[in-house]
C-alpha cells in the first residue's frame, strides 16, 4: 500500500507552514499581495523525504497540500489589520484571531469539496500553479538511474529556491542598512489647475518573482490600471479639487487613497460579480455529482469510485460546516457583549451567521474559479472582500443601526470587518485547496486525504498568524492607525484600508457611491475587452480583476510587479529555445518562489528586530535617505 498522509509527512508540512505563514503575513502587508507556497514546499519536502526509501509523490503532495495553507490563510490579513486601524483593537487578541482563522478555514475546505467536481474535474481550466506544481512533484520524484536528467533538475529545483531565498534576503538586508534608497518616488504638477500624478518604483526580488509567476496579461493589466489611476484618475480628481497650495506628493497621495482607490473598488465589485454569474451552472453540476458520489458510497459501491474522486463524504462534510456555525455563532455573541451591541445581539448573532453561510459559499466559487484562471498568487480575495464589507454593512445599517445609539458607529463597523474576516478566510482556503487538488488529479493523489491535511494545515497557520501580526503592529503599525503618523515606515496593509474605509463610510452614509459607479463602468469595459481579446486571439488577454487591483494597489506595490511580468516572458521565450523547455520554465517559477520567501522571511526577522531593540531602523548604517520629490 502506498504512503500517502504519513505523520513525517504531516510534521514536515506543519513546519513549513508556521516559515512560510510568518513570511507571507510580513510581505501581505507591505505589498498587499500574498503568494503560492505550494512549490517551495513541495521542493523542499521533496529533499526532506529523500533519504526515506518507501517516500511517495503522494507524500509529497500532502506536505505542500498542508503547507499551501501559509499562502491562502495568511489572506486575513486584508481584513483584520482594519480592526486596528478604525482603533478599535489595539493589538491582536490570540484565541479570537486563532478562531477566526481556523473556523473560516475549516468550513473553506468544506466548501470546496463540491466545487472541487465543478472547478477541477468537469472544467479546462489552466490552474497554473496547480499544474506546475504537479510537474515539480513528478521530476522530484522520478529516483531510478533512468531518469538521472530529473533527478539532477530536482536537485537544481532546490538550489534555484535556495538561492532565490539568499539573493532576496540579503538584498532587503542591505536595504535595512539604507546605504542606498531602493525606493525612486516622483510627484509632479500638470497644467495650471492644481493637477498632479506622480509614481513610486520600489526595488524588490520579491515583487519581481510575483510578477513573474502572475505573467504578462496580470501585469499588463495591472499596469493598464496603474495608468488609469496615475495618468487618469489621479490628474483628474486633483484638478477637480484645484489645490495649488498643497504639496504636490501630498495633494497625489490623499487623491489616490480618498478617490481613486475607490473607482479600483467599483471595477473589482464588478469583475467579482461578472466570475460569480459564470460559475452558477458549472456549481450547480459540481453539487450534483458530490450527491451521486454520496449515493455510490451508501449502496455499498464507494470501492468503485476511483481513488482522485473520493471526497470527503458530503453528508460530513454537511455535518462539519453545521458544528463550524456554533462556535462562530459564540463568537459573535462574544464580540457583540464586547462591543456594547449586546441588547442586539440575538439579530447580530442570528444575521451574521446566515450571511456567513451564504455569503462564504458564493465567494469560494468566485475566487476558486479566479485561482483556476490566473493563480492563487493573483486571486480576487481583496476584491471579494470589498463586496462582503459592503454587504455586511449595508445590513447592519438597515437591520441594526435604527436600534443602537448614535455612537456605536464604531461598534458597528467592528462588527461588520469581524464578519468578513471570517468569510474571507472561508474563500482563501476554498480558492487554494482547488488549486492543490488539481495537482493532487494530475499525480493520482487521493483528494480526501488532501483535504483532511489541509485542515491541519490551516490549524498549525492558525497559531502562528496572530503572534506574527502583533509582531509587525508592535514593529511598524499600519497605515492610517491612530498614532502611525508617528511612526517612520507604517506598512500599508492596502486592502485592510480600503475595506475598513469602505465599511466606514457606508455605516456613516458618507460613502460617495459615484465613484465606485464609475469604477463600475471601467470595469464593464475591461471585461467587454477581455472578452473581446478571448474570441480573437490565442493567448491575449486582459484579467479584469487585475485591472482593478492596479488601480487602487499603490505603484509601490504594482510597477515591480510589472517588471516581473515582462522579465518572466522574456525568459520563458528563451527557455522555448533550450533543449528541455518545460525544465527550464520550472526552474524559474522556483527561483521566483524562492525570492518571494526570502523576502517575506527577512522582513519577519527584521520585525523581531525592531520590537526588542525598540529602534525603528536597528540596521541603518547610515541616515534615512529622502525618497526623490519632483514638482514641475
Amino acid at each position: 500500500m502506498r504512503k500517502e498522509l504519513t505523520l513525517r509527512g504531516l510534521i514536515i508540512g506543519i513546519i513549513i507552514t508556521l516559515v512560510f505563514t510568518a513570511a507571507n503575513v510580513y510581505f501581505g502587508l507591505k505589498a498587499g499581495l500574498t503568494f503560492s507556497t505550494s512549490i517551495p514546499a513541495a521542493v523542499i519536502s521533496m529533499a526532506m523525504l529523500r533519504g526515506f526509501k518507501d517516500a511517495t509523490i503522494q507524500e509529497n503532495n500532502i506536505v505542500q497540500t498542508v503547507a499551501s495553507a501559509a499562502g491562502t490563510l495568511s489572506s486575513i490579513i486584508f481584513v483584520l489589520p482594519g480592526l486596528i486601524m478604525i482603533g478599535w483593537w489595539t493589538e491582536f487578541p490570540f484565541w479570537i484571531s486563532f478562531w477566526i482563522c481556523a473556523l473560516g478555514g475549516i468550513l473553506g475546505v468544506m466548501y470546496s469539496i463540491p466545487l472541487r467536481r465543478a472547478l477541477v474535474t468537469q472544467s479546462d481550466l489552466p490552474y497554473p500553479e496547480g499544474v506546475a506544481c504537479a510537474e515539480v512533484l513528478k521530476v522530484g520524484s522520478s529516483g531510478d538511474s533512468e531518469h538521472a536528467a530529473e533527478v539532477e533538475h530536482g536537485r537544481a529545483g532546490l538550489l534555484a529556491v535556495l538561492w532565490g531565498s539568499i539573493v532576496a534576503a540579503v538584498f532587503a538586508v542591505v536595504v535595512q542598512t539604507q546605504l542606498f534608497a531602493a525606493d525612486v518616488a516622483q510627484t509632479f504638477r500638470i497644467g495650471k489647475r492644481g493637477a498632479v500624478s506622480g509614481y513610486d518604483f520600489f526595488l524588490s526580488f520579491a515583487l519581481l518573482g510575483i510578477g513573474h509567476l502572475v505573467g504578462l496579461s496580470v501585469g499588463i493589466a495591472m499596469l493598464i490600471g496603474a495608468l488609469i489611476g496615475w495618468g487618469w484618475g489621479v490628474p483628474h480628481f486633483s484638478s477637480i479639487a484645484g489645490d495649488i497650495t498643497t504639496a504636490a506628493a501630498t495633494l497625489a497621495q490623499r487623491t489616490w487613497s480618498t478617490k481613486v482607490r475607490f473607482v479600483g473598488a467599483g471595477a473589482i465589485g464588478v469583475s467579482a460579480i461578472w466570475t460569480l454569474l459564470k460559475l452558477v451552472k458549472p456549481v450547480a453540476s459540481g453539487l450534483a455529482g458530490a450527491m451521486a458520489a454520496s449515493r455510490a458510497r451508501k449502496a455499498g459501491k464507494g470501492d468503485t469510485l476511483p481513488i482522485t474522486e473520493r471526497d470527503i463524504p458530503i453528508g460530513v462534510v454537511g455535518i462539519v460546516t453545521l458544528a463550524c456555525m456554533v462556535p462562530i455563532g459564540l463568537l459573535l455573541g462574544y464580540f457583540a457583549n464586547q462591543s456594547g451591541l449586546a441588547a442586539n445581539m440575538t439579530t447580530l448573532v442570528i444575521g451574521g451567521v446566515a450571511y456567513i453561510v451564504l455569503m462564504s459559499f458564493f465567494v469560494s466559487a468566485v475566487c476558486g474559479y479566479m485561482a483556476g484562471l490566473i493563480g492563487s498568487s493573483n486571486s480576487p480575495l481583496s476584491g471579494i472582500g470589498i463586496l462582503v464589507v459592503i454587504g455586511a454593512a449595508l445590513l447592519l445599517v438597515i437591520g441594526v443601526k435604527p436600534y443602537v445609539s448614535p455612537d456605536a458607529h464604531k461598534a458597528l463597523m467592528a462588527f461588520a470587518l469581524f464578519t468578513t474576516a471570517v468569510i474571507f478566510n472561508v474563500a482563501a482556503i476554498a480558492n487554494n485547496n482547488l488549486q492543490d487538488l488539481k495537482t493532487g488529479q494530475l499525480v493520482d493523489a487521493t483528494p480526501w486525504k488532501q483535504q483532511v491535511a489541509l485542515i491541519i494545515g490551516v490549524i498549525a497557520g492558525a497559531f502562528v498568524i496572530p503572534p506574527v501580526l502583533d509582531l509587525v503592529n508592535h514593529a511598524y503599525g499600519f497605515v492610517g492607525a491612530p498614532g502611525a503618523e508617528a511612526r517612520t515606515s507604517p506598512l500599508p496593509a492596502p486592502q485592510a484600508g480600503l475595506i475598513s474605509s469602505l465599511g466606514q463610510g457606508v455605516i456613516a452614509k458618507n460613502i460617495d457611491w459615484s465613484l465606485i459607479l464609475t469604477g463600475a463602468f471601467i470595469g464593464v469595459g475591461i471585461i467587454l475587452l477581455d472578452e473581446i481579446l478571448a474570441r480573437t486571439t490565442k493567448h491575449m488577454r486582459v484579467p479584469p480583476l487585475a485591472v482593478g487591483l492596479g488601480i487602487y494597489l499603490p505603484t509601490q506595490s504594482t510597477l515591480m510587479i510589472v517588471v516581473g511580468a515582462i522579465v518572466g516572458w522574456f525568459f520563458d521565450r528563451k527557455a522555448d529555445r533550450s533543449p528541455r523547455p518545460e525544465s527550464a520554465k520550472q526552474l524559474g517559477v522556483l527561483l521566483a518562489s524562492g525570492l518571494i520567501v526570502g523576502e517575506g522571511i527577512i522582513g519577519v526577522v527584521i520585525s523581531a528586530i525592531i520590537v526588542f531593540s525598540g529602534k525603528d531602523a536597528p540596521l541603518a548604517l547610515v541616515a534615512e535617505t529622502k525618497d526623490q520629490q519632483i514638482t514641475a
